[in-house]
């Protein structure tokens, strides 16, 4: 399996869609009784969760790849 950067926006999305399936699940299974509405906040306030989380993320991800860079020095190494 190929290595690949870890996303926790696309995490926190998936947690709460999942979060709105069990909510129909069960309540199509007869364990309770859930309005229709009620998984709308649920999933639009999840997608809007990640969203922030994946602009922290990439944000957090660039600043340590610019420090990196800069505690590396000029690309090319030192001449001499």
């Amino acid at each position: 399996m190929l290595r690949h950067r870890f996303q926790p926006g696309r995490l926190v999305a998936g947690l709460f869609l999942t979060l709105a399936g069990v909510i129909y699940v069960g309540d199509a299974g007869g364990l309770w009784k859930t309005p229709w509405f009620v998984v709308i906040p649920v999933v639009m306030g999840g997608l809007c969760l990640a969203g922030a989380v994946g602009v922290v993320a990439r944000s957090a991800h660039r600043r340590r790849g610019t420090l990196r860079a800069k505690a590396d020095g000029p690309p090319g190494g030192p001449a001499g």
